[in-house]
Order: structure tokens, then C-alpha cells, then sequence
């Protein structure tokens, strides 16, 4: 389709609201319009019920087959690995505390997961919905779960290795697949599959109030988002160089799409059974923006959390205009 003004504009339209919604609850957190001890409530609502329940209803209203593709997992998965490793061996420096700037496995392992982990729960699946279908939403929930179980978990135990004791990977590993095991997402995208495979649905008066919970999943996490990075903005006791969160944020919304989309394309010449659609959509989601959990997820375990909101709150900016653009020539 030809790039026009009009077609453009016809994308603008779709994208804007959801990060106006981001700039609504950035500015509503810097302005103390929303307290900074309300924002734990506003992640509680949407991890623990909202957005399970839109999960939920996506994964049992989408063919089994395609939340079982195979070859999607795999191409999705690689990247994801290339991303990680990539990310590491250009922030990583193991002479950590003898130079300014230096970055050690902590710092480096997390600014490799917030370089491959995509919004894609809280921002990616309503935002591909709305622009490419329901159909969207199968492929985008297999990379959550990829994100959630492997990647997450690889580069926590990866950012134990600066410690001394020899145990510290395997201990993050471990406290990893706990976080995992706790983590709702997951298992609402397990609950959903299994209801797709059975063909359960939920009775009426359920299925309604799981509606009304999936329906404010999108506004208020995507207010979410904005309040979470300006608390993470906020709190920084330290200033940031451009250098080292300007890459990484680079990284992101420019390399990790042209990864996936290459890698996609050379697996379909080799014969998997992957589809254009589908890969649309994973080039889509990987242009998407670094999670915002992330932040917590490196103040939970000593990482420089105000570099990691850093890189998060700029990839947010930037893919204003970079996912606009990826949609308009992908689509």
C-alpha cells in the first residue's frame, strides 16, 4: 500500500490516544495529581485483575493452533537470545567500579532485558488489536509468554554473576521461576488456551464481569505506564549519561524489529510454517517500546533503576514516531 498523507494520518489516529494515555499518567504523577503511593494500587488492579482477564479473553477466543505455533516460538525466541547477547557485549564491562560509565553483569544483564522485552502486555496487545484485528492477539500473547518464561528469567540469573558466591546465578534462577510461577499472566494465557482447546466458556454473568475487567485493562494500564516512569524519573539519585541509555533505547525500537522481521523472513525461505500475518505482527511487537516492569524488576535486585527508566521512558517517546513509521510500511 502507498505511503500517503491520508494513510498516515489513518495510523496516527489509532497509535495517538494510547500514548496520549501514557503522557496522561506521566504528567498526572509529576504534577502530584496522582500520589506516588497510589501508583502500587494502580499495578495491582492491572497485573492482578484487569489484565489477566483480557488475556484471558483473547486466549479463549483464539484458535489453539496459532497460541501452539512452533515455528513463531522459535524465531521469536532466537531473536529474543541474539537481542540479549547483543545488548551485553556492548554495555558490559567486567572492570565495573574502576572507571566512570563502566556497566557489570547486574546492570548490563537488565539493560539487555529492557532492550528485548516489549510493552506488549500492557500496551502492545490493545494497540495491535485496534490496528491490525483480533487476530493480532494470538501471535502477541505467544510472545508474552516467551518474554515472561525465558527471556526475564535468563537475564535475572545472568545478572547474578557479578556476585562472589558461586551460587548467585542459580539463585536468581530460582527466584526467577518463582516470580514466574506468581506472576498471573502467565497462567490467565494458560487458563485461555486451555478454554480455546476445549471449547469451555465461562457463563454469562462470569464471562460479563470478566468483560468488564478486560475492557479497562488498556486505559488504565497504559495510564500506568506514564505514572510508573515519572515515579522511576522522579526518584533517580543519580544523574544519567546520554551514552548509556541512548543505545540501548536505539537498540530497541530500531534492531530488534529488523532482527525479527529478517530472521522471520529467512525462516519462511527455509520452509517453516510462518506466515506473513503473523510475522507482521511479531515485527510489530518487537517495535514496540521496553516494558515498564522492567524498572521494578532492576530496583528489585540493585540494578541502576534510574538508567533502566531512562531507556524505558525515551523508547516510549521515540516510538511515537518509530512504531507509526513500522506500521506504516508494514501494513
Amino acid at each position: 500500500m502507498p505511503v500517503t498523507i491520508g494513510f498516515v494520518l489513518s495510523i496516527l489516529l489509532v497509535t495517538f490516544p494510547f500514548f496520549a494515555l501514557v503522557l496522561c499518567g506521566y504528567v498526572a504523577a509529576r504534577r502530584a495529581l496522582l500520589p506516588q503511593a497510589a501508583i502500587p494500587g494502580l499495578n495491582t488492579f492491572v497485573l492482578y485483575f484487569a489484565l489477566p482477564c483480557m488475556l484471558y479473553r483473547f486466549g479463549a477466543s483464539t484458535p489453539i493452533a496459532q497460541l501452539l505455533d512452533v515455528s513463531l516460538v522459535a524465531v521469536y525466541l532466537l531473536c529474543a537470545m541474539l537481542m540479549v547477547a547483543l545488548t551485553i557485549a556492548v554495555t558490559l564491562n567486567r572492570d565495573q567500579g574502576h572507571g566512570k560509565g563502566t556497566r557489570g553483569w547486574n546492570d548490563a544483564s537488565f539493560g539487555a532485558l529492557v532492550a528485548a522485552f516489549p510493552n506488549t502486555g500492557f500496551m502492545g496487545v490493545p494497540l495491535l488489536v485496534a490496528l491490525l484485528g483480533a487476530q493480532a492477539a494470538g501471535p502477541a500473547i505467544v510472545t508474552i509468554t516467551v518474554d515472561m518464561l525465558v527471556t526475564s528469567s535468563l537475564c535475572i540469573a545472568l545478572s547474578r554473576l557479578d556476585g562472589a558466591d558461586e551460587h548467585g546465578a542459580a539463585r536468581a534462577a530460582r527466584l526467577a521461576l518463582k516470580g514466574v510461577l506468581a506472576n498471573p499472566l502467565p497462567w490467565s494465557i494458560a487458563l485461555g488456551a486451555l478454554a480455546s482447546a476445549v471449547g469451555f466458556a465461562l457463563p454469562k454473568p462470569i464471562m460479563g464481569t470478566v468483560s468488564l475487567l478486560a475492557d479497562a485493562a488498556s486505559p488504565v494500564a497504559l495510564f500506568t505506564i506514564g505514572a510508573v516512569l515519572a515515579r522511576s524519573q522522579m526518584n533517580s539519585a543519580t544523574r544519567t549519561p546520554l551514552a548509556d541509555y541512548v543505545p540501548v533505547a536505539l537498540i530497541k525500537l530500531l534492531i530488534h524489529p529488523v532482527l525479527v522481521g529478517l530472521v522471520g523472513l529467512g525462516a519462511i525461505a527455509l520452509g517453516l510454517p510462518l506466515d506473513i500475518f503473523t510475522l507482521t505482527v511479531v515485527v510489530l511487537v518487537a517495535a514496540l517500546p521496553s516494558a515498564s516492569n522492567v524498572a521494578m524488576l532492576a530496583e528489585r535486585f540493585g540494578a541502576d533503576n534510574g538508567r533502566i527508566a531512562r531507556i524505558i521512558l525515551l523508547s516510549t517517546v521515540l516510538a511515537f514516531f518509530s512504531f507509526s513509521a513500522a506500521v506504516a510500511l508494514l501494513t
